[in-house]
């Protein structure tokens, strides 16, 4: 089957759940391979679909500050390699697209067969119990990011489909429990492979020039709906300020202040006034930041909105 060049409304509500479907699928192979109760019964995981240029198009029902920051860390793996066929990324720094150093996220390229760029990306991140620092569970109350675990930066975990094991094995030996720690990284890695498959099984069923058409498509539409919603907001500056008592190691209040500027269906959350950086481990690094506000202004879509 293959669908005309444009896309009516139930074409689009047709490929918008086929490509939410996996990385739903992705989540659901990782829960089931994990070794780890924090990964595997506490599902603190996230996954997603981007398109081949590293553009968010399609997520599961996950956890809103790992898909929200994600996006920077698949331009990140893209900065750093070229996600060549059977290739792999891995990375946690928080500052190129991570969130805290347990949160270990992988990138990979869909290719279809005979196909010279990629269909589309993959990403999944994942909270591992220990990667290290001064305290099991990596959640020491720190003043540098040194003293939290190991810091990886956009590094190949697979090459040309062959496991790079001296990276893994570089990874779980900073974990307190490094065994653990093997299986969640490979739980990570089947889940790319499930999700891997089922993308190039549409793109054999529909095309992979539809696929690519589709998802851009859900972007669009995406971006039509969401400057409707902001156009229907009230124009004009509003401002709130509040604070954390104390950053954890004895400075505080910390303040919080943010100004929304709404008009001609643009939102600009300008956080100028917060606090600058303090000694206690509560900074937000730009994606984390970008997460909270894009969780929020979803709050205001109609619930049957692509998140992208």
């Amino acid at each position: 089957m293959r669908v005309a060049r444009g896309f009516s409304a139930a074409d689009l509500a047709v490929f918008r759940t086929l490509l939410e479907s996996v990385p739903e699928e992705m989540g659901i192979a990782l829960a089931r391979s994990a070794y780890s109760p924090n990964i595997k019964e506490r599902r603190d995981f996230s996954c997603a679909l981007f398109t081949g240029e590293g553009v968010l198009a399609a997520q599961a029902a996950h956890i809103p500050v790992h898909l929200g920051a994600m996006p920077r860390s698949v331009e990140a793996a893209r900065r750093a390699a070229r996600l060549a066929r059977g290739d792999v990324v891995v990375l946690n720094d928080p500052y190129q697209g991570g969130t805290h150093l347990p949160d270990i996220t992988l990138v990979s390229a869909v290719y279809v067969p005979r196909g010279r760029r990629p269909l589309a990306l993959l990403a999944s991140r994942a909270h591992h119990a220990d990667v290290g620092g001064g305290a099991p569970g990596s959640l020491a109350v720190v003043t540098e990011v040194y003293q939290e675990g190991v810091i990886i930066p956009p590094i190949h975990l697979v090459r040309g489909g062959v496991l790079q094991t001296d990276v893994r094995d570089l990874i779980c030996a900073n974990s307190r429990t490094p065994a653990e720690r093997r299986g969640d990284l490979h739980a990570q890695l089947a889940a790319h492979t499930r999700g891997g498959a089922r993308v190039q099984e549409l793109a054999a069923e529909y095309g992979a020039a539809t696929i690519r058409r589709a998802l851009r498509a859900l972007i669009a539409y995406s971006e039509r709906v969401a400057r409707q919603v902001v156009r229907a907001l009230p124009p004009g500056a509003y401002s709130f300020a509040d604070a954390l008592d104390d950053d954890g190691v004895g400075s505080g209040p910390v303040e919080i202040v943010v100004t929304l500027r709404i008009g001609e269906g643009e939102l600009v959350a300008d956080f100028s006034g917060t606090a600058p950086q303090v000694a206690g481990p509560v900074n937000a690094v730009l994606p984390v930041t970008e997460a909270a506000v894009f969780y929020c202004v979803r709050c205001l879509f109609d619930a049957e909105v692509p998140l992208n």
